[in-house]
C-alpha cells in the first residue's frame, strides 16, 4: 500500500464528512470510504447495540444488512460483541470464515450461507463515548491483511471524531427512524405514481424546500395520509 497515498486520501475524506448536511449523510460516507479506502474490503456497515438490540446504522449491501439482522436476532456474532465491547479488544479480524468459528457457533454458519469469506471490524469510539462498530466484508478467505488492518484502524479513528461533532448516540437512533421514515414515504410515491426512486426523492426534497418544512416532517405526513388497504 501507498500510505502517503493513503494519507492524502484520509485528508479528503476529513474534509468530506466534515462538509455533510447531515449525520445519516456523514455515516453513509463512512461507509463508503472504508469499502473505497480499505483493501479486501467488498462490502461494510456500521452497527451499534442499543439495550441488547442491534442496530444498523449504515450499510453499502444486502449482504452487510442481513449480517446485522442475524447478528441482532441470535445475540451473537463479532460485529455485535464490537459494539457491544463485551472485551478490551476495539478491533477483531476474522481470516476465514469457511472454518469453524466457537465463539459464533450460530451466526458463523449463518454468515457462510450469506457468502461471507472473511470479516474485519474497529470499535468506534472517543474517549468519552462508544458509537458501535464499523465492519468490513469480502466474500473471499483472507481478503484483509496487517496493511488492512491498519488502514481501516486509521479510517475508524478519523469516523468516530466525524460522528462524535455530528450527534450523541441517542441521535444516531433518531436519525436511523427518520430515514426509515423517508424511505416508506419514497416507496408510497414511487407506487402511487409509477416514480423512480431518484424521482421520488426529488418530489420530497421539492415539497419541503416549497413548504420550508422538514424533510422527515414531509414523510411523515405522507406515511399518515396513506389510505388504508381493503381488506
Amino acid at each position: 500500500m501507498d500510505w502517503r497515498e493513503f494519507a492524502e486520501q484520509m485528508a479528503q475524506l476529513a474534509r468530506r464528512l466534515l462538509a455533510k448536511d447531515s449525520p445519516q449523510a456523514t455515516l453513509e460516507e463512512i461507509v463508503s470510504a472504508a469499502v473505497e479506502l480499505i483493501d479486501g474490503c467488498e462490502a461494510a456497515g456500521i452497527l451499534a447495540v442499543r439495550k441488547g438490540r442491534a442496530v444498523s446504522l449504515a450499510v453499502s449491501g444486502d449482504m452487510v444488512e442481513e449480517s446485522d439482522r442475524l447478528q441482532g436476532e441470535l445475540g451473537e456474532g463479532p460485529c455485535f460483541d464490537a459494539a457491544r465491547r463485551v472485551d478490551d479488544d476495539r478491533m477483531f479480524r476474522i481470516g476465514d470464515m469457511t472454518k469453524p468459528q466457537p465463539a459464533w457457533p450460530r451466526y458463523a454458519p449463518a454468515a457462510r450461507g450469506l457468502g461471507i469469506g472473511s470479516m474485519m471490524g474497529f470499535l468506534l469510539y472517543t474517549e468519552d463515548e462508544d458509537f458501535g462498530a464499523l465492519d468490513c466484508y469480502s466474500t473471499r478467505p483472507g481478503a484483509f491483511t496487517a496493511e488492512s488492518e491498519t488502514a481501516g484502524w486509521l479510517l475508524a479513528s478519523h469516523a468516530a471524531v466525524a460522528v462524535s461533532s455530528a450527534r450523541t448516540v441517542d441521535q444516531l437512533e433518531h436519525a436511523l427512524e427518520t430515514r426509515h421514515a423517508i424511505g416508506e414515504a419514497m416507496g408510497i410515491l414511487r407506487e402511487r405514481h409509477r416514480l423512480s426512486e431518484d424521482d421520488a426523492f426529488a418530489v420530497l426534497r421539492r415539497i419541503s424546500q416549497h413548504h420550508n418544512v422538514k424533510l422527515r416532517d414531509v414523510a411523515q405526513n405522507i406515511r399518515e395520509k396513506r389510505p388504508e388497504k381493503k381488506p
